[in-house]
């Protein structure tokens, strides 16, 4: 799939410029399409949004690796439906060569609030002042373990006027002491706006195709890859609709 010159029809945006978009505290849609989708999907939002560009570069490979408790609390708290839940991870930009730790924090009405702090590199354990950050921007004290890695590539794309931000991640990967998983025939995008409303025009992109919003989590698609017999009940239409997106793509 040759995207470069789809790519350069999109007026550049810079990390610094970043800023005003940060949308930390936000509403996000995620949906799904099949990977084939992707050039003509960009090609049509190019004259109403901008690309994040770093070092000439557009696009970039992001690196996570996620907490959660030796039981999987986090991954449960998501498959029963709690209106308020976390996850934690320690991300690596490749594009900056930054690394942060996050909080990522439902706020129980379809809202989401992301904290995070700087740290040298990602790591398989978590500090003291680590854990003090944690218990602080999401109230969960208990100990936490490393338990998933996931990898993929993404596109950012940023409105012309709007308080709009989308990401659109590819190639996605996961790998853990079970071994290794992918996902590469999927494009999972998530559109973050600062309030609700109407006038998105890559949200009406994807009710024309049609590709209706759907509730996708990288960290427990790749625990249900990855983990035999842990229950997924309430996961299973997603796998399933991944899996028809993979073989039409």
């Amino acid at each position: 799939m040759q995207l470069s010159p789809i790519l350069q029809q999109f007026d550049p945006i810079a990390l610094r410029d970043m800023d005003g978009v940060a949308l930390q505290t936000r509403m996000d849609t995620k949906y799904l399409f099949g990977i084939g989708r992707l050039p003509q999907i960009l090609e049509t939002l190019s004259s109403e949004y901008r690309m994040l560009e770093v070092d000439g570069q557009r696009g970039s490979t992001y690196r996570t690796l996620y907490f959660d408790t030796p039981e999987r609390q986090f991954y449960f708290d998501h498959h029963n439906g709690r209106s308020f839940r976390s996850k934690v991870r320690m991300r690596e930009y490749a594009s900056s060569g930054a690394s942060f730790l996050e909080v990522k924090r439902r706020t129980g009405r379809g809202g989401t609030d992301k904290r995070r702090i700087p740290i040298p590199a990602i790591m398989e354990h978590l500090t003291g002042g680590q854990v003090a950050f944690v218990a602080e921007a999401s109230g969960f004290t208990r100990s936490l373990v490393p338990t998933l890695w996931n990898e993929f590539f993404r596109y950012t794309l940023v409105h012309r006027e709007r308080a709009e931000r989308l990401t659109l991640d590819t190639s996605l990967s996961f790998r853990d002491a079970n071994g290794e998983a992918s996902l590469a025939s999927v494009c999972v995008a998530e559109l973050k706006e600062g309030k609700t409303g109407h006038g998105s025009p890559f949200a009406a992109l994807m009710r024309g195709l049609p590709a209706p919003p759907a509730s996708f989590s990288k960290y427990c698609i790749g625990t249900i890859l990855l983990t035999p017999g842990i229950k997924h009940n309430q996961f299973k239409p997603i796998l399933l609709h991944a899996h028809r997106l993979g073989l039409a793509a």
